[in-house]
């Protein structure tokens, strides 16, 4: 998460993170838990809406499976 007005980074989340790498499952599904990971984050830090920037890449697959374990985890896009 990055607050674009100021140029700083809020909050990361990645799939090489020690609980979701130890987890043996596909890669759509990390992805899924990337996303509620980045928003169990976020409400942690009391942020409820975001902009889901998808740098380009078509809204399918592992990109799809982040923002759905984020809608999921409780953030409004």
């Amino acid at each position: 998460m990055i607050d674009d007005n100021n140029g700083v980074t809020i909050a990361a989340a990645s799939s090489k993170q020690k609980d979701i790498a130890a987890q043996k499952a596909p890669k759509t599904e990390k992805s899924k838990m990337v996303g509620a990971a980045i928003a169990k984050k976020a409400t942690e830090l009391g942020i409820k809406t975001v902009v889901f920037d998808r740098g380009g890449y078509i809204y399918h697959g592992r990109v799809k499976a982040v923002a759905e374990g984020a809608r999921e985890g409780g953030l409004d896009f």
